[in-house]
Protein backbone atom coordinates (compact mmCIF):
# COMPACT_ATOMS: atom_id res chain seq x y z
CA UNK A 1 0.00 0.00 0.00
CA UNK A 2 3.02 2.49 1.30
CA UNK A 3 4.84 1.70 -2.16
CA UNK A 4 1.77 2.39 -4.45
CA UNK A 5 0.54 5.60 -2.57
CA UNK A 6 4.44 6.73 -3.17
CA UNK A 7 4.30 5.93 -6.54
CA UNK A 8 0.92 7.61 -6.83
CA UNK A 9 2.14 10.84 -5.56
CA UNK A 10 5.26 10.42 -7.95
CA UNK A 11 2.81 10.65 -10.74
CA UNK A 12 0.64 13.17 -9.36
CA UNK A 13 4.00 15.40 -9.03
CA UNK A 14 4.86 14.78 -12.34
CA UNK A 15 1.42 15.82 -14.40
CA UNK A 16 1.12 19.16 -12.15
CA UNK A 17 4.09 20.08 -12.41
CA UNK A 18 5.50 24.09 -13.04
CA UNK A 19 1.17 23.81 -13.57
CA UNK A 20 -1.18 26.78 -12.52
CA UNK A 21 -2.41 25.79 -8.87
CA UNK A 22 -5.80 26.18 -7.50
CA UNK A 23 -7.65 24.53 -10.75
CA UNK A 24 -7.32 28.14 -12.90
CA UNK A 25 -6.23 26.53 -15.29
CA UNK A 26 -7.13 22.43 -16.58
CA UNK A 27 -5.05 19.88 -17.45
CA UNK A 28 -4.77 18.93 -20.61
CA UNK A 29 -2.43 16.51 -22.74
CA UNK A 30 -0.54 13.98 -21.06
CA UNK A 31 -0.91 15.71 -17.78
CA UNK A 32 -4.67 14.73 -18.29
CA UNK A 33 -4.03 11.44 -19.66
CA UNK A 34 -1.91 10.64 -16.88
CA UNK A 35 -3.84 11.18 -14.36
CA UNK A 36 -7.00 9.61 -16.06
CA UNK A 37 -4.57 6.41 -16.98
CA UNK A 38 -2.01 6.16 -14.62
CA UNK A 39 -3.55 6.97 -10.83
CA UNK A 40 -6.50 5.26 -12.29
CA UNK A 41 -4.81 2.18 -12.78
CA UNK A 42 -2.48 2.66 -9.47
CA UNK A 43 -5.89 3.62 -6.92
CA UNK A 44 -7.81 0.23 -8.76
CA UNK A 45 -4.50 -1.82 -7.26
CA UNK A 46 -4.74 -0.44 -4.07
CA UNK A 47 -8.09 -1.09 -3.89
CA UNK A 48 -7.44 -4.39 -4.75
CA UNK A 49 -4.07 -5.32 -2.02
CA UNK A 50 -5.96 -4.00 0.59
CA UNK A 51 -8.49 -6.48 -0.18
CA UNK A 52 -11.90 -5.00 -2.19
CA UNK A 53 -13.87 -6.64 -4.24
CA UNK A 54 -15.59 -4.40 -6.35
CA UNK A 55 -18.60 -5.33 -8.02
CA UNK A 56 -19.82 -2.62 -10.71
CA UNK A 57 -23.33 -2.23 -12.32
CA UNK A 58 -24.41 -0.23 -14.77
CA UNK A 59 -22.93 2.49 -17.41
CA UNK A 60 -20.76 4.84 -16.75
CA UNK A 61 -21.80 8.28 -18.45
CA UNK A 62 -19.26 9.80 -20.84
CA UNK A 63 -18.55 13.67 -20.20
CA UNK A 64 -21.17 14.90 -22.73
CA UNK A 65 -23.86 12.46 -21.17
CA UNK A 66 -23.12 13.80 -17.76
CA UNK A 67 -20.57 16.28 -16.52
CA UNK A 68 -21.48 15.74 -12.94
CA UNK A 69 -21.64 12.27 -10.95
CA UNK A 70 -23.25 12.92 -7.71
CA UNK A 71 -23.27 9.80 -5.07
CA UNK A 72 -24.30 8.36 -2.07
CA UNK A 73 -24.18 7.39 0.56
CA UNK A 74 -20.93 9.11 1.99
CA UNK A 75 -19.66 6.90 4.62
CA UNK A 76 -16.06 6.21 4.49
CA UNK A 77 -12.75 7.55 2.47
CA UNK A 78 -13.03 3.84 0.89
CA UNK A 79 -15.56 6.10 -1.10
CA UNK A 80 -13.13 7.27 -3.34
CA UNK A 81 -13.33 3.61 -5.43
CA UNK A 82 -15.89 6.14 -7.65
CA UNK A 83 -12.76 7.84 -8.86
CA UNK A 84 -11.27 4.79 -10.14
CA UNK A 85 -13.94 3.71 -12.16
CA UNK A 86 -14.71 6.76 -13.67
CA UNK A 87 -11.31 8.10 -14.75
CA UNK A 88 -10.45 10.05 -11.84
CA UNK A 89 -12.72 13.02 -12.15
CA UNK A 90 -12.46 16.34 -9.69
CA UNK A 91 -13.69 16.35 -6.54
CA UNK A 92 -14.85 18.82 -4.17
CA UNK A 93 -12.78 18.53 -1.15
CA UNK A 94 -11.97 20.61 2.28
CA UNK A 95 -9.19 23.66 1.54
CA UNK A 96 -7.47 21.49 4.71
CA UNK A 97 -6.73 18.34 2.67
CA UNK A 98 -5.13 20.00 0.26
CA UNK A 99 -1.62 20.58 2.39
CA UNK A 100 -1.96 17.18 3.83
CA UNK A 101 1.46 16.09 3.11
CA UNK A 102 1.68 12.87 -0.09
CA UNK A 103 -2.04 12.79 -0.05
CA UNK A 104 -2.61 16.43 -0.87
CA UNK A 105 -0.45 16.47 -4.22
CA UNK A 106 -2.52 13.27 -5.12
CA UNK A 107 -6.07 15.46 -4.64
CA UNK A 108 -4.46 18.49 -6.05
CA UNK A 109 -3.17 16.53 -9.59
CA UNK A 110 -7.33 15.79 -9.77
CA UNK A 111 -7.84 19.78 -9.49
CA UNK A 112 -10.50 19.43 -7.20
CA UNK A 113 -12.85 22.14 -5.82
CA UNK A 114 -11.58 23.52 -2.84
CA UNK A 115 -14.31 24.51 0.34
CA UNK A 116 -13.39 26.03 3.51
CA UNK A 117 -16.03 25.81 5.78
CA UNK A 118 -14.80 28.74 7.89
CA UNK A 119 -15.01 30.80 4.69
CA UNK A 120 -18.83 32.67 4.22
CA UNK A 121 -18.30 33.34 0.88
CA UNK A 122 -16.74 29.46 0.40
CA UNK A 123 -20.23 28.03 -0.57
CA UNK A 124 -20.98 31.00 -3.27
CA UNK A 125 -17.78 30.67 -4.78
CA UNK A 126 -17.78 26.67 -4.83
CA UNK A 127 -20.74 26.74 -6.49
CA UNK A 128 -19.70 29.29 -9.40
CA UNK A 129 -16.87 27.19 -10.27
CA UNK A 130 -19.18 23.80 -10.51
CA UNK A 131 -20.86 25.88 -12.78
CA UNK A 132 -18.10 27.07 -15.15
CA UNK A 133 -16.57 23.75 -15.04
CA UNK A 134 -19.89 21.98 -16.05
CA UNK A 135 -20.77 24.15 -18.78
CA UNK A 136 -16.74 23.96 -20.29
CA UNK A 137 -17.90 21.70 -22.48
CA UNK A 138 -15.74 18.89 -21.83
CA UNK A 139 -12.70 21.53 -20.98
CA UNK A 140 -13.02 20.31 -17.55
CA UNK A 141 -13.10 16.43 -15.95
CA UNK A 142 -16.50 15.63 -15.34
CA UNK A 143 -17.16 16.19 -11.22
CA UNK A 144 -17.73 13.99 -8.58
CA UNK A 145 -20.02 15.53 -5.72
CA UNK A 146 -21.23 13.56 -2.70
CA UNK A 147 -24.02 15.86 -2.34
CA UNK A 148 -24.86 15.30 1.81
CA UNK A 149 -22.25 17.20 2.46
CA UNK A 150 -20.82 14.89 5.02
CA UNK A 151 -20.53 11.01 6.01
CA UNK A 152 -23.44 9.36 7.44
CA UNK A 153 -24.03 5.15 8.45
CA UNK A 154 -26.02 4.83 5.16
CA UNK A 155 -29.20 3.89 7.45
CA UNK A 156 -31.05 6.98 5.18
CA UNK A 157 -30.13 9.49 2.72
CA UNK A 158 -29.96 13.39 4.04
CA UNK A 159 -30.54 16.12 2.63
CA UNK A 160 -28.43 17.05 -0.71
CA UNK A 161 -26.89 19.98 -0.83
CA UNK A 162 -27.52 22.24 -4.08
CA UNK A 163 -24.34 22.88 -5.53
CA UNK A 164 -24.47 19.89 -8.09
CA UNK A 165 -27.98 20.89 -9.14
CA UNK A 166 -27.33 24.47 -9.61
CA UNK A 167 -25.78 24.24 -13.24
CA UNK A 168 -29.23 22.10 -14.55
CA UNK A 169 -27.20 19.95 -16.36
CA UNK A 170 -27.86 16.27 -16.54
CA UNK A 171 -26.16 14.14 -13.97
CA UNK A 172 -25.62 10.58 -12.67
CA UNK A 173 -26.99 8.71 -9.43
CA UNK A 174 -24.37 6.51 -8.12
CA UNK A 175 -24.89 4.31 -5.43
CA UNK A 176 -22.02 2.83 -2.70
CA UNK A 177 -22.72 -0.53 -1.02
CA UNK A 178 -20.88 -2.54 1.48
CA UNK A 179 -22.40 -5.88 1.93
CA UNK A 180 -20.20 -6.65 4.72
CA UNK A 181 -20.79 -6.27 7.92
CA UNK A 182 -17.36 -4.55 9.04
CA UNK A 183 -16.82 -1.52 7.48
CA UNK A 184 -15.97 0.88 10.35
CA UNK A 185 -12.15 1.44 11.12
CA UNK A 186 -9.77 1.24 8.43
CA UNK A 187 -7.70 -1.44 10.86
CA UNK A 188 -10.31 -3.52 11.51
CA UNK A 189 -11.50 -3.75 7.69
CA UNK A 190 -7.82 -4.65 6.70
CA UNK A 191 -7.91 -7.19 8.67
CA UNK A 192 -10.35 -9.01 6.77
CA UNK A 193 -9.41 -11.45 4.03
CA UNK A 194 -12.00 -9.59 1.91
CA UNK A 195 -14.29 -6.37 1.50
CA UNK A 196 -17.25 -6.09 -0.79
CA UNK A 197 -18.14 -3.16 -2.29
CA UNK A 198 -21.00 -2.46 -4.80
CA UNK A 199 -20.99 0.71 -7.49
CA UNK A 200 -24.25 0.78 -9.30
CA UNK A 201 -24.68 3.65 -11.76
CA UNK A 202 -27.92 4.71 -12.27
CA UNK A 203 -29.33 6.23 -15.64
CA UNK A 204 -28.30 9.73 -16.11
CA UNK A 205 -31.03 12.10 -14.76
CA UNK A 206 -32.24 14.86 -17.56
CA UNK A 207 -33.71 17.99 -15.57
CA UNK A 208 -36.61 19.08 -16.63
CA UNK A 209 -37.20 22.88 -17.23
CA UNK A 210 -39.08 22.79 -13.83
CA UNK A 211 -35.29 21.08 -12.20
CA UNK A 212 -33.67 23.44 -13.90
CA UNK A 213 -35.33 26.51 -12.41
CA UNK A 214 -35.22 25.03 -9.23
CA UNK A 215 -32.28 22.87 -7.52
CA UNK A 216 -34.41 21.96 -4.30
CA UNK A 217 -36.74 20.15 -6.84
CA UNK A 218 -34.08 18.83 -8.49
CA UNK A 219 -31.87 17.54 -5.64
CA UNK A 220 -34.88 16.04 -4.03
CA UNK A 221 -35.99 14.05 -7.03
CA UNK A 222 -32.65 12.60 -7.94
CA UNK A 223 -32.33 11.99 -4.05
CA UNK A 224 -35.82 10.16 -3.72
CA UNK A 225 -34.66 8.14 -6.96
CA UNK A 226 -31.71 7.21 -4.82
CA UNK A 227 -33.30 6.28 -2.09
CA UNK A 228 -35.54 3.67 -3.70
CA UNK A 229 -32.97 1.69 -5.88
CA UNK A 230 -30.88 1.74 -2.32
CA UNK A 231 -34.03 0.89 -0.33
CA UNK A 232 -33.53 3.19 2.56
CA UNK A 233 -35.72 6.39 3.54
CA UNK A 234 -34.89 9.66 3.04
CA UNK A 235 -35.00 12.60 5.75
CA UNK A 236 -34.65 16.40 6.11
CA UNK A 237 -31.79 16.61 8.03
CA UNK A 238 -28.47 18.51 6.67
CA UNK A 239 -24.70 19.12 7.39
CA UNK A 240 -26.06 21.80 9.41
CA UNK A 241 -27.93 19.99 11.94
CA UNK A 242 -25.49 17.74 12.30
CA UNK A 243 -23.17 20.23 13.38
CA UNK A 244 -25.39 22.15 15.47
CA UNK A 245 -26.28 19.19 17.76
CA UNK A 246 -23.00 18.54 18.10
CA UNK A 247 -22.34 22.09 19.43
CA UNK A 248 -25.52 21.91 21.77
CA UNK A 249 -23.85 18.78 23.92
CA UNK A 250 -20.85 20.34 23.60
CA UNK A 251 -22.27 23.57 25.82
CA UNK A 252 -24.86 21.09 27.63
CA UNK A 253 -27.65 22.68 25.92
CA UNK A 254 -30.58 19.81 25.05
CA UNK A 255 -29.30 18.55 21.58
CA UNK A 256 -32.53 18.29 20.65
CA UNK A 257 -31.96 21.68 19.55
CA UNK A 258 -29.97 20.41 16.63
CA UNK A 259 -32.93 18.47 14.74
CA UNK A 260 -34.37 19.21 11.83
CA UNK A 261 -36.98 21.50 13.04
CA UNK A 262 -33.83 24.31 13.45
CA UNK A 263 -33.37 23.86 10.30
CA UNK A 264 -36.64 24.88 8.60
CA UNK A 265 -37.25 27.53 11.45
CA UNK A 266 -33.62 29.03 10.68
CA UNK A 267 -35.13 29.34 7.01
CA UNK A 268 -37.86 31.38 8.18
CA UNK A 269 -35.77 33.67 10.77
CA UNK A 270 -32.99 33.97 8.13
CA UNK A 271 -29.96 33.38 10.51
CA UNK A 272 -26.52 33.42 9.25
CA UNK A 273 -25.48 29.31 9.63
CA UNK A 274 -22.18 30.77 10.01
CA UNK A 275 -22.50 32.14 13.38
CA UNK A 276 -24.31 29.30 15.24
CA UNK A 277 -21.85 28.20 17.09
CA UNK A 278 -21.04 31.92 18.35
CA UNK A 279 -25.24 32.45 18.93
CA UNK A 280 -25.00 28.85 21.27
CA UNK A 281 -21.87 29.95 23.34
CA UNK A 282 -23.45 32.97 24.25
CA UNK A 283 -26.85 32.06 24.47
CA UNK A 284 -25.39 28.97 27.41
CA UNK A 285 -23.60 31.93 28.93
CA UNK A 286 -26.74 34.02 28.99
CA UNK A 287 -28.78 30.82 30.63
CA UNK A 288 -25.62 30.32 33.03
CA UNK A 289 -25.85 33.95 34.43
CA UNK A 290 -29.39 33.96 34.63
CA UNK A 291 -31.31 32.58 38.00
CA UNK A 292 -31.80 29.37 37.81
CA UNK A 293 -29.96 28.99 35.00
CA UNK A 294 -32.92 30.05 32.77
CA UNK A 295 -33.88 32.84 29.93
CA UNK A 296 -37.20 33.75 28.72
CA UNK A 297 -38.52 33.87 25.42
CA UNK A 298 -38.40 38.26 26.03
CA UNK A 299 -34.52 38.02 26.83
CA UNK A 300 -34.50 35.11 24.05
CA UNK A 301 -35.93 37.61 21.01
CA UNK A 302 -33.86 40.72 22.35
CA UNK A 303 -30.80 38.75 22.10
CA UNK A 304 -31.50 37.57 18.34
CA UNK A 305 -32.91 40.88 17.57
CA UNK A 306 -36.31 39.76 16.54
CA UNK A 307 -40.12 40.50 17.47
CA UNK A 308 -41.50 37.51 19.35
CA UNK A 309 -43.52 35.91 17.44
CA UNK A 310 -45.04 32.25 16.57
CA UNK A 311 -41.68 30.76 14.43
CA UNK A 312 -39.60 32.18 17.38
CA UNK A 313 -41.96 30.71 19.89
CA UNK A 314 -41.35 27.26 18.17
CA UNK A 315 -37.31 28.03 18.08
CA UNK A 316 -37.72 29.11 21.60
CA UNK A 317 -39.25 25.71 22.59
CA UNK A 318 -36.75 23.45 21.06
CA UNK A 319 -34.49 25.38 23.14
CA UNK A 320 -36.28 25.55 26.42
CA UNK A 321 -35.43 22.09 28.85
CA UNK A 322 -38.38 22.41 30.57
CA UNK A 323 -41.66 23.10 28.21
CA UNK A 324 -40.46 20.89 25.74
CA UNK A 325 -40.23 17.96 28.29
CA UNK A 326 -43.47 19.06 29.19
CA UNK A 327 -44.61 18.85 25.38
CA UNK A 328 -43.38 15.46 25.16
CA UNK A 329 -45.38 14.03 28.44
CA UNK A 330 -48.22 15.45 27.21
CA UNK A 331 -47.95 13.68 24.09
CA UNK A 332 -47.46 10.46 25.09
CA UNK A 333 -50.26 10.95 27.67
CA UNK A 334 -52.83 12.68 25.44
Amino acid sequence: MTFIILLAWLFASVATFQHPRKGSVPLKGWRRRMIQTTLSCLTRTLFFVMGFQVKVKGKIATPQEAPIFVAAPHSSFFDAIISALTGMPSVVSRTENLSTPVFGTILSSLQPISVSRQDPDSRKNTVTEITKRALSGGQWPQILIFPEGTCTNRSCLITFKQGAFVPGVPVQPVLLRYPNRLVKLCVMTLCQLFTKVEVEFLPVHIPTEEEKNDPIIFANRVRQTMATALNVPVTDHTFEDCRLMISAGQLTLPMEAGLVEFTKINKKLHLQWNRVREQLDTFAAIASASKGGRIGIEEFAKYLKLPISDVLRELFLLFDRVSSWLTRMLTMFC
